[in-house]
């Protein structure tokens, strides 16, 4: 991956926080963000890995419709 393309893979996943809302609710605090993520990563981990993406990848997936629709 080259620059300009990591540089716009960091952005988009930035813009994937702030669509979650994260960063509001976390108070722009870079720790608690970090530790969601840590947190997620453990889950994915574990032995409920696999029903956590499934369940994971429906809600992100209604939460792009929703954005598409203009409901979020």
């Amino acid at each position: 991956m080259n620059r300009r393309e990591r540089t716009r893979h960091l952005i988009e996943l930035g813009g994937l926080v702030i669509k979650a809302g994260l960063v509001e609710l976390a108070n722009d605090d870079r720790a608690v963000l970090l530790g969601v993520m840590v947190e997620a990563a453990a889950r994915l981990q574990s032995e409920e890995g696999e029903q956590a993406l499934t369940l994971w990848r429906r809600r992100g997936q209604r939460a792009f419709a929703a954005d598409r629709d203009g409901e979020l």
